[in-house]
């Protein structure tokens, strides 16, 4: 690859920088009080709402400076289509968010987004769900790609149910490499895309297998019921 084209790869880059990575907090629900386990299953028919954990904001905002520089770099002509488009594409600020929604309106008949722990309880849905999740995204001076995605699950009374989650981090090669061709760059950058996607691919098993735990303990207790007549 021309130097010219390197000196591209490294603007973007170096640019990502301004958008910082978001620390990551180890305990996204300690707003919550330590109460007992929930007897609460999960079951297709309740209604759920949804607040986003500080990870999550944090995340979001990160994600879209990083896509802004990543558009700003798609504009520079000696930067090789393939390389932009990966950069684009891997820094979706809502694709994430709007997947895991996505998996949540599969499983629940009522999905509903509020703004703070306040509003969601004053509005009584069933079941709420803190959805955390936190993006690394590789820069110049990170190679580290990491994507977490956890929704914890609380009754009406704020008592912990469970919690679906997945997770994904890699050391990526360094792209900084004269002679390498840009649809091997590209190729690691997308990379990042994938690597989101495989752990959203693994929330999505764990919040299957959550919310069946809870189908199968209603079961049982229909028939431990009928039992005792």
């Amino acid at each position: 690859m021309r130097i010219s084209s390197l000196l591209a790869i490294a603007a973007v880059l170096t640019g990502s920088l301004v958008a910082a990575a978001p620390v990551y907090a180890a305990d996204p629900s300690c707003h919550f009080l330590p109460v007992a386990n929930s007897a609460t299953d999960l079951r297709h028919a309740r209604s759920v709402g949804v607040i986003y954990s500080e990870n999550t904001l944090n995340t979001i905002e990160y994600l879209e400076q990083y896509h802004a520089v990543a558009v700003k770099g798609a504009k520079n002509p000696q930067l090789d289509s393939r390389i932009s488009s990966a950069f684009v594409k891997s820094s979706e600020p809502t694709m994430a968010i709007d997947w895991l929604m996505g998996s949540l309106q599969k499983e629940f008949a009522s999905v509903k987004v509020y703004d703070n722990l306040d509003a969601v309880v004053q509005a009584h849905p069933d079941v709420v769900v803190m959805l955390d999740s936190y993006s690394r995204l590789v820069s110049k001076r990170n190679p580290q790609v990491q994507a977490r995605f956890l929704a914890k699950f609380y009754d009406s009374d704020l008592q912990y149910i469970g919690q679906a989650e997945g997770s994904r981090e890699k050391q990526m090669p360094s792209l900084w490499v004269q002679g390498k061709a840009a649809p091997e760059i590209a190729a690691q950058i997308n990379q990042q895309t994938e690597l989101q996607v495989t752990a959203l691919k693994q929330f999505d098993t764990s919040l299957k297998a959550l919310v069946s735990a809870g189908d199968v303990a209603q079961v049982a207790t229909k028939l431990g019921d009928l039992a005792t007549h």
